[in-house]
């Protein structure tokens, strides 16, 4: 069954359905902190949001589905943050290091997305596809329009590959900070 969160806008939603969508978020993010994310069932959620079963499968085809529009609610929250920092490599480095703060400071949604994201479900591969959009255009945001393409790949690659270290429990999201603190170096050296 396909979503109309991730098929259609916000806005494409009658105030009805964008208030019962809201509600459905608001308690998946609240049975996620309660329960973690391997005992939460879309069922649980739509009990808490007090909304039927069926309702709640009408916006969410899956619970990583749900995990996936949750963390893209969490990303656009911010998403017009203008990048701070003198040059380059520290406007890249503080980007990146208040996405890992933000990250440290929800460790339930973190959990919950690496597995999420990593699925086939068509409405989590959508979604996949705007967050990474969302990293790749603060990034490039960070780094100026004229930053060349591969430089603004290898940034994305590296934070990828650190956001899915730190899901696996490799590293904190804390730690993911210090560490891409130190990529990101070595990535801009010669294009500062």
């Amino acid at each position: 069954m396909s979503s109309h969160v991730s098929a259609l806008p916000r806005q494409g939603l009658n105030a009805r359905q964008a208030e019962t969508v809201e509600r459905l978020l608001t308690a998946g993010l609240e049975e996620l902190r309660a329960v973690g994310h391997d005992a939460l069932t879309v069922r649980t959620v739509a009990t808490r949001a007090g909304v039927s079963p069926a309702t709640a499968y009408t916006y969410f085809a899956s619970k990583n589905h749900l995990f996936a529009e949750l963390f893209w609610r969490f990303l656009a929250e911010d998403a017009d943050r203008e990048p701070a920092g003198a040059t380059p490599t520290e406007r890249l480095q503080l980007a990146i290091r208040h996405l890992t703060l933000r990250l440290a400071g929800a460790p339930e949604l973190a959990a919950a997305v690496t597995p999420a994201l990593l699925g086939t479900d068509p409405d989590v591969e959508r979604l996949r596809l705007r967050i990474g959009a969302e990293f790749v255009n603060r990034f490039r945001a960070a780094l100026g329009d004229k930053a060349e393409p591969a430089l603004v790949e290898a940034v994305t690659l590296a934070f990828s590959g650190a956001l899915l270290q730190g899901g696996m429990g490799l590293m904190t999201y804390t730690e993911m900070g210090d560490r891409l603190d130190a990529v990101v170096a070595v990535i801009m050296k010669g294009n500062a």
